[in-house]
């Protein structure tokens, strides 16, 4: 079955300021970068296209493509649309905090959700990165058998508000 997450990939408007951003502030290491001529079914990527990873410490990436002829909006993203939450320690959270304030960054936070508090800061490529702490009792939290996830789900789907059928 399904063993981990590898990476996860998103656009960047610029390859070295999405580092300095990842590797830099938020201390991911930069592990490996690909430069794509052509992709694996013989297409032209044009000028090419660089592929970053930068890597967690449970091995898994954070992956980003530059793609400089081939279109793409960047748009500021709400945080319901598009966020990637990292987990961090606690002391870390209060220390990133800090960090994000003292370089002049936009922070957000410290929200506590009850099984993990966050803070918020947008990268260079207007993602909501979300650096989060468990608290205790989050493993209760995150129980299915404890927090009644599906009836609270089923619950939410018979309530819901469904869009007015056009007439005709």
């Amino acid at each position: 079955m399904i063993k981990g997450l590898h990476h996860n990939a998103y656009r960047c408007r610029d390859s070295e300021e999405t580092r300095q951003f990842y590797e830099g502030f938020l201390g991911l290491p930069l592990v490996h970068t690909l430069r794509i001529e052509q992709t694996m079914t013989g297409r032209s990527t044009g000028a090419g296209v660089l592929h970053t990873f930068f890597q967690l410490d449970d091995g898994s990436c954070l992956a980003f493509f530059e793609a400089p002829d081939m279109p793409f909006e960047f748009k500021d993203q709400h945080d319901f649309d598009l966020h990637i939450a990292l987990e961090v320690e606690p002391e870390v959270l209060d220390a990133m905090f800090a960090k994000g304030k003292a370089e002049g960054r936009e922070v957000r936070g410290v929200s506590d959700h009850h099984f993990i508090r966050s803070i918020y800061f947008r990268d260079p490529n207007g993602y909501v990165i979300e650096l989060t702490a468990k608290v205790a009792g989050r493993e209760s939290a995150m129980d299915p058998a404890k927090n009644r996830a599906h009836d609270l789900l089923k619950a939410w789907q018979a309530g819901k508000r469904r869009p007015a059928l056009a007439t005709a």
